[in-house]
């Protein structure tokens, strides 16, 4: 991943935090910091599809962050000191997680949309809509997806031996 091009061309990377059974993102998140980017993470609003990306202080940020009812760390809903990726620059890379993918781009997520929602609000921010990057396991790489009309392609995927 930080060898990746777009990687290494980005300034403002957003990056979902790990569950268990996801591709552990700690040490991009700490290479972000070191290579002195700028680091946003998801807020997820319960009860919705929206989600907003809020930019991370440091890595050691993610202690001071809560626990969702999902078993997400994310800034509590009253932290209004964080900068909102959207209010701001915009980005220039997502890193994106998901159940399955296939190679056509299409990716299978938990069934809420956030992400898709959110890459249509930044399709009408200035700098426009991100480059996309999914990180799976190779288990993860369908033959296809189930896709809604809703649905954004990612722009790419990487998995072991991709």
């Amino acid at each position: 991943v930080i060898s990746h091009p777009k990687y290494q061309e980005s300034k403002r990377i957003a990056i979902f935090l790990s569950m268990a059974d996801e591709i552990q993102t700690e040490e991009i998140i700490k290479d972000i910091f070191k290579e002195g980017k700028e680091c946003f993470i998801p807020r997820y609003k319960p009860h919705s599809n929206h989600m907003d990306m809020l930019k991370l202080s440091s890595a050691e940020d993610i202690s001071s962050l809560t626990l969702t009812s999902w078993n997400i760390l994310q800034p509590s809903d009253d932290d209004s000191a964080r900068e909102d990726a959207l209010a701001g620059g915009g980005l220039d890379l997502i890193f994106m997680p998901g159940l399955g993918f296939d190679k056509k781009g299409n990716r299978l997520g938990r069934g809420k949309g956030y992400y898709d929602t959110y890459l249509e609000r930044c399709m009408k921010h200035p700098r426009g809509k991100p480059y996309t990057i999914a990180l799976a396991f190779r288990e993860q790489i369908c033959e296809s997806v189930p896709v809604a009309e809703n649905d954004v392609q990612i722009d790419e995927i990487l998995y072991e031996d991709c």
